[in-house]
């Protein structure tokens, strides 16, 4: 086996869409990988120094939408273009904006998923940044992305993972087993 030093290779690493609002009610978004389930109603996304950290010092909600193979481009560009330096950062994108029924943030209508999330803890926090855990409010799917039992269907949405070691996006693919269920063959 190759040795390598310590890097965030934590694999796959999703490609979360950050929503909130500024001060005059803007929309915007950003792209984070870093993050995942805290708990069972409750999200941990590793925050930098953003337009979006300061949104989210002025209201504490926010969404997290899961980025596509069609969102891939405009996710991307939200990722490396800062609100505070384009002014017309959503607008660039082509998204459809919509307020979230249930917190103060934007739906992004053109992912197939999204959370509405609240902060409940910003933990280490520093002028660089914090470690954001969120309380899951609601989840919003588009109904096309339903499967025949009436929940997500993560095959029909083609989500992506960023790929740390290449900086790049892949595609995530089919179903290939069952969870707590395939482990039983070996009992």
């Amino acid at each position: 086996m190759k040795s390598f030093k310590s890097k965030a290779w934590t694999l796959p690493q999703p490609v979360l869409i950050i929503g909130t609002y500024d001060k005059d009610g803007k929309p915007n978004a950003m792209n984070a990988a870093w993050g995942g389930q805290w708990d069972m109603h409750e999200i941990m996304i590793s925050m930098g120094s953003h337009a979006t950290t300061e949104n989210l010092a002025l209201n504490n909600e926010f969404t997290v939408a899961f980025a596509t193979t069609e969102t891939m481009v405009a996710s991307d560009y939200v990722g490396i273009v800062s609100a505070s330096k384009e002014p017309n950062k959503i607008a660039k994108t082509g998204w459809t904006v919509e307020k979230a029924p249930n917190v103060n943030a934007p739906v992004f209508t053109n992912f197939p998923m999204t959370m509405e999330c609240r902060i409940t803890q910003k933990i280490g926090e520093t002028e660089g940044g914090y470690n954001l855990v969120g309380e899951i409010v609601n989840i919003l799917v588009d109904e096309k992305y339903l499967g025949e039992d009436g929940k997500p269907d993560m095959e029909k949405m083609n989500l992506i993972t960023f790929d740390p070691i290449h900086m790049g996006y892949i595609q995530l693919g089919k179903r290939v087993g069952n969870a707590f269920a395939d482990g039983k063959k070996i009992q």
